[in-house]
């Protein structure tokens, strides 16, 4: 398999199910380290004028996405779902022409795994960045990083996605990105 060369004209964000009682249930340092790259994705999506996606998996249950989170996509509503995938009507629908998907979210052996396979499946390249993906548990995470890729997805990190979108340094762009990296 070759390594793609991400183009940002082809790409954009899935933020899958980062929510407020799901992250209670995950490692502290782990989580700390995952949003801070989906984070990064966030602000970077921005400044690179990707479309960005947000799933909330049974927000009654497991409450919204996380504030500071929520407050980079502004008023982008998530699209609420029960299933496990994150390919839903709601956001099936709304990911149209650009084929790379850039995804981040939780938990990657269930929801990310089940939304990547889906990806794939629907004739998407999922680009899973493993930095901003978390399971509970550390064999849960690699596992569900293994089944991404036996899945489709290419695997990398946010920052590697980042800068190879933007192609150069010494633009505005560029110290933007450095800046939501650090």
């Amino acid at each position: 398999m070759t390594v793609p060369r991400l183009i940002r004209e082809d790409a954009q964000l899935l933020v899958v199910d980062i929510q407020e009682r799901l992250c209670a249930a995950m490692p502290a340092d782990s989580l700390e380290r995952m949003v801070g790259r989906t984070r990064a994705l966030i602000e970077g999506a921005k400044v690179l004028g990707l479309p960005i996606h947000v799933t909330e998996q049974y927000p009654k249950g497991l409450g919204h996405t996380l504030p500071q989170l929520a407050v980079l996509l502004g008023g982008a509503k998530p699209v609420e779902k029960t299933e496990f995938t994150a390919c839903v009507a709601g956001i099936a629908d709304r990911l149209g022409g650009r084929k790379v998907v850039l995804v981040a979210g939780m938990e990657a052996h269930i929801c990310v795994f089940q939304t990547v396979r889906d990806l794939a499946e629907r004739g998407f390249s999922p680009v899973l960045c493993v930095d901003a993906v978390l399971s509970r548990s550390e064999v849960d995470l690699r596992v569900g990083i293994d089944l991404c890729r036996q899945a489709g997805a290419f695997v990398t990190t946010a920052e590697s996605a980042l800068f190879d979108m933007l192609g150069r340094a010494g633009t505005p762009e560029f110290k933007a990105i450095s800046a939501a990296v650090k």
